[in-house]
């Protein structure tokens, strides 16, 4: 399972990226103004770094300006995969965008009917946020299933499903199980997967042991 980090910030994800932890990247508005930044040279910053796709959210919400906008971000770098939302016209600049072999992100997911509606639409990655359905007492992760047995009963189907709004490591681990293509996780979560108590007082006993050998490697 490949693994996106969301965010906007380039540090973060440098600091991953040296560990050879991230496949690509994902920003939306809300982190594009967190950053204080501007969103065409974060985007381009993010493309320069990360050999993966760099999802960049359109804001207009008529068809024809998703599509202007989608043009734009896309010459940014070829590893633009503009992100739509999922409405009648996010789904129409989708196809069109697609058509033009330019990758689309459908966002905002919530069921697997919106699902299969993306992927006829030529989508190639699919957002669906479990961590929002949780809130209101409908489970993400039932969903997540639902998608990837749908898909995978199509093999003309190739939009990849990419977990999003994710919370804790728990969805990270229940959606590889669930064999989902990609999970979006921001860094807080990518750092929780990193600890665990045990390891840290494994660690400390090892060191603690070879201290008394008063042996040095170097």
């Amino acid at each position: 399972m490949k693994i996106f980090l969301d965010t906007a910030n380039t540090d973060e994800v440098r600091k991953f990226l040296d560990a050879g932890l991230i496949d690509g990247i994902t920003t939306n508005p809300t982190l594009i103004a967190n950053s204080g930044r501007n969103l065409f040279e974060v985007i381009r910053e993010l493309a320069e770094m990360v050999n993966g796709p760099i999802s960049a959210e359109v804001t207009a919400t008529d068809w024809q300006g998703m599509v202007a906008e989608g043009h734009k971000l896309a010459k940014i770098s070829k590893y633009v995969a503009v992100k739509v939302p999922l409405t009648f016209d996010g789904l129409k600049a989708c196809h069109i965008l697609s058509k033009e072999n330019t990758m689309v992100n459908v966002t905002l997911c919530f069921s697997a009917t919106q699902a299969l509606l993306a992927a006829k639409a030529g989508a190639t990655f699919i957002s669906p946020f479990v961590g929002r359905l949780d809130d209101i007492s409908i489970s993400g992760m039932k969903i997540i299933e639902e998608i990837c047995n749908i898909y995978a009963q199509y093999p003309s189907i190739h939009t990849q499903v990419l977990v999003a709004s994710v919370r804790h490591p728990l969805h990270v681990v229940e959606a590889a199980q669930l064999g989902a293509d990609v999970v979006t996780i921001p860094t807080k979560v990518l750092e929780q997967m990193l600890k665990h108590p045990l390891t840290d007082r494994g660690l400390d006993s090892f060191l603690q042991d070879w201290k008394t050998t008063g042996q040095s490697i170097l």
